[in-house]
């Protein structure tokens, strides 16, 4: 490395962001990129290990000392590129992803993380501003026509790794636009909507063609998903005109809570609040479901729960509480147990700093309204032993709920896609399918992402969509120059 003790002389900085007071006004992105100088400093902790171990945390295998090194000496166009071999899309991850590669970082064992999310933050904005993120078209074409089935990020990855071999890709979206739950799935005030156009814009230019307000299936999706579709495709007629499809949509079926009083009005699936949110901020008409002035209560504690809590105060609702079945995570992880794997700690978003109560170790008893709408919900605490819930007596207690979306993670995909295809499915009602071929178990479908792995990370589906379309080039040609 560039500077053998730059571990020992400099602190990790986090990158800045404005004040919450400013930034609940709007749906603006506030978390603002490293400098010049401050990368260079962050990018001289990243230590001389020998044994890389963030470079196996992170999906997609990022080649992180390499760039650290790049950025230190300020070769920035130089650091992108290697960022570029292994990262399509690092103006995602550089935002959105929670960086399981800064878990595993040798100097996470008994010190700050080497910052290495903010510097890929840092060298894809500094790419963007330079103009150094250019076109790479194929120079020759193989005639063969390959179908992607959903626009999130594994199946733009696919895409774009496959138009950049020489096939033609033709990507199929329901929504009436590209990004599948980058762009309706993630409030703007995380990931900025131009970003996924920008990337469109490339993408386009190396040959990739966009088909949106197109379902593929037998029957459209119902309530709580996004659905813009115009025309439904059934799957016959895709394979009729295509070598190759890959199954690349996102896992969209939420999980729900079937307690009485469910079918109460206010209580609403975590999309059903932010896709309407983000399709009012790309200017598509009015979020039906508004927080102001409510009492909210978001059940589950992922990120999307933390969606709905930044999303709510937005809106300017009264209060907003945030409830989790599972019991309170420790302040801190023990390292010398789990490092150099994803720790079991508190986490506290941005969102949550900008205001919100959270418990834990709370079930949801009943919704209770009046007049058809919810008022309140009846809770009890619980404890965990062994693995298994029991409720503790006399601990029940009432919240008061004029809104309560429902965040508790989403199960499969659409089953609706998947039967029409006719393919295998797994346990829990993924596309079986394995990382060797990504082949299902239908000929010429391939399967990737959520689809196949169930609801994950974005850096997860960018690894998969890769793989799937290395996998994908050699079952058309019979081998492949894509990395794995």
């Amino acid at each position: 490395m560039g500077k053998p003790t730059g571990f020992l002389e400099y602190q990790r900085q986090s990158e800045a962001s404005l004040p919450v007071v400013e930034r609940l006004k709007n749906y603006r992105e506030f978390i603002l990129h490293l400098s010049d100088a401050q990368a260079t400093i962050q990018g001289a902790r990243c230590m001389d290990c020998g044994v890389p171990f963030c470079t196996n945390g992170c999906p997609v295998n990022n080649i992180i000392p390499d760039w650290n090194d790049l950025v230190y000496h300020g070769n920035w166009r130089e650091a992108l590129e290697v960022l570029h071999s292994t990262n399509n899309f690092p103006e995602f991850t550089g935002r959105v992803c929670p960086a399981p590669c800064e878990a595993a970082c040798t100097l996470n064992i008994n010190s700050d993380a080497v910052g290495i999310k903010s510097i890929e933050h840092f060298l894809i904005d500094k790419g963007g501003e330079n103009g150094w993120v250019a076109p790479q078209p194929a120079a020759k074409k193989t005639g063969k026509k390959v179908a992607v089935v959903g626009s999130g990020p594994a199946g733009l990855a696919a895409a774009q790794q496959l138009a950049r071999v020489g096939h033609a890709v033709t990507v199929f979206e329901k929504n009436d636009r590209i990004g599948g739950l980058l762009r309706y799935g993630i409030p703007d005030f995380k990931l900025d909507k131009k970003l996924i156009d920008w990337r469109m814009a490339q993408l386009h230019a190396e040959g990739v063609e966009f088909r949106t307000g197109v379902f593929v299936g037998k029957e459209a999706p119902g309530k709580g998903v996004a659905n813009d579709a115009q025309k439904t495709v059934v799957p016959d007629e895709l394979l009729k005109k295509f070598d190759a499809v890959i199954l690349a949509g996102g896992s969209e079926q939420p999980r729900d809570l079937p307690v009485p009083g469910r079918k109460l009005d206010g209580v609403h699936y975590a999309l059903e609040f932010l896709i309407p949110q983000n399709r009012e901020v790309a200017g598509d008409g009015k979020n039906p479901i508004n927080a102001k002035g409510k009492h909210v209560v978001v059940i589950g504690g992922g990120d999307t729960g933390s969606d709905c809590v930044g999303t709510s105060n937005r809106h300017g609702a009264a209060s907003v509480t945030q409830i989790e079945v599972m019991p309170r995570p420790p302040e801190k992880e023990d390292k010398p147990l789990v490092w150099p794997y994803w720790p079991n700690k508190l986490r506290t978003s941005s969102s949550h700093e900008e205001g919100c109560t959270r418990d834990w170790a709370i079930a949801t008893r009943e919704f209770v309204g009046r007049n058809g709408r919810v008022e309140k919900i009846r809770t009890v605490r619980v404890e965990w032993k062994d693995g298994r819930m029991s409720e503790i007596a006399g601990s029940e207690f009432e919240l008061k709920a004029d809104l309560v979306f429902l965040a508790m993670g989403f199960t499969n995909p659409l089953q609706q896609v998947l039967d029409a295809f006719g393919v295998e499915k797994d346990a829990r009602g993924n596309v079986k399918a394995d990382t060797e071929n990504y082949r299902t178990s239908r000929d010429k479908v391939f399967a990737a992402g959520d689809m196949r792995r169930g609801q994950s990370l974005v850096v997860w589906a960018i690894r998969e969509g890769r793989q799937c379309a290395r996998a994908v080039d050699e079952f058309l040609t019979g081998s492949s120059v894509l990395p794995r």
